[in-house]
């Protein structure tokens, strides 16, 4: 049935484990700051640890990511010009991962060190800076050089989803996120612009199950007011746990939404139109029209994955915890299915 959940806001550090490497009761709830340290350790090979970025402008979308599984390093970048269609992915496959160096907290920086394909994700100043080199990204050199914004006080998810004591996940969810900066392939040159160009953030880290299916939605968008908006919401993979990771960004105040999400999509179609919906309320009722399926799958006999992630424009409004309803045209974003064995 469906039903609300009223975990607790955590407002104070803790850690993500105990001392046996077991899930901390204290860490379960969330947050609009990241507090946790994601010290884990033993659960050989079911650890799992990633920064995912997506940053996305009116014409593109860039993505780069670090991961490590334990026994495998997933360093990938893709590509996606929303004119033309045109799509370039690039993924290397570490025993052991291998050059990948991933830290406990959000703040930290993240390093990938291989000149196949350097990637850094620093934190500065003014936020985070993301470097990648390609020197054959699909025959042409990659070089990109990004600045993501981080407002002080900009609000984020951060949520703990506890499967069991020893089967648990942290993740961070970040968006509306001003970035600004430039990528060459080529000779071909696109400009980031603050104005308009959003990234998002998925920092994870947890000990998983062999088996997983989730749904996951995003979105970052200017009102006509100028204020930034941005939903993040999924299914699937927090089913029964009593938490989920739903939550609305409206100019950096967050609502935490308290309910499940139904995606009611066709998994024989994926470009047909997806139906958004909050299971009690009317927090959330959006729209998503696909115009660009990626579709990655991996089968490296230590780890299966598939997923078709739909690019595509959402329409609809969300509520706010205030009590605004804020209209939703045309905001460009994101909603995935993917069945992992890893």
């Amino acid at each position: 049935m469906p039903e609300m959940y009223h975990k607790h806001e955590l407002f104070e550090p803790v850690d993500l484990c105990d001392d046996k490497g077991n899930l901390n009761p204290a860490a379960v709830g969330w947050s609009r700051t990241p507090l946790h340290t994601c010290n884990l350790h033993g659960h050989w090979p079911r650890k799992k640890r990633w920064n995912y970025w997506a940053v996305v402008s009116p014409t593109h979308m860039f993505s780069v990511t670090v991961s490590d599984v334990d026994y495998l390093g997933l360093p990938f970048i893709y590509l996606l010009d929303f004119e033309n269609k045109t799509f370039a992915e690039k993924t290397l496959l570490k025993p052991l991962g291998a050059g990948c160096n991933l830290g406990s907290l959000v703040a930290d920086d993240v390093f990938y060190n291989d000149p196949v394909m350097p990637i850094e994700m620093v934190h500065v100043e003014d936020g985070i800076k993301i470097k990648v080199g390609c020197p054959d990204f699909e025959g042409k050199p990659l070089k990109v050089d990004l600045l993501v914004h981080q407002p002080r006080h900009h609000e984020t998810l951060n949520v703990v989803i506890p499967w069991s004591e020893k089967r648990f996940q942290f993740t961070s969810k970040q968006n509306t996120l001003t970035t600004e900066g430039t990528l060459q392939w080529g000779e071909d040159v696109v400009i980031f612009e603050p104005e308009d160009s959003f990234a998002c953030l998925d920092f994870g880290r947890g000990i998983w199950p062999f088996e997983s299916f989730w749904n996951w939605s995003s979105f970052s968008s200017r009102l006509p007011d100028g204020r930034s908006v941005g939903v993040n919401i999924g299914a699937g993979w927090t089913d029964g746990t009593g938490m989920n990771e739903n939550a609305i960004c409206l100019d950096g105040v967050l609502t935490k939404i308290s309910e499940d999400i139904t995606f009611d999509y066709d998994p024989s179609n994926f470009m047909a139109p997806w139906h958004l919906s909050s299971f009690v309320t009317d927090r959330v009722d959006l729209e998503f029209k696909p115009f660009f399926e990626r579709q990655a799958k991996t089968d490296a006999l230590v780890i299966y994955s598939e997923v078709h992630q739909m690019f595509g424009h959402f329409n609809g409004r969300l509520k706010c915890q205030s009590g605004e309803t804020v209209q939703i045209e045309n905001a460009i974003g994101w909603a995935e299915d993917h069945h992992a064995k890893w």
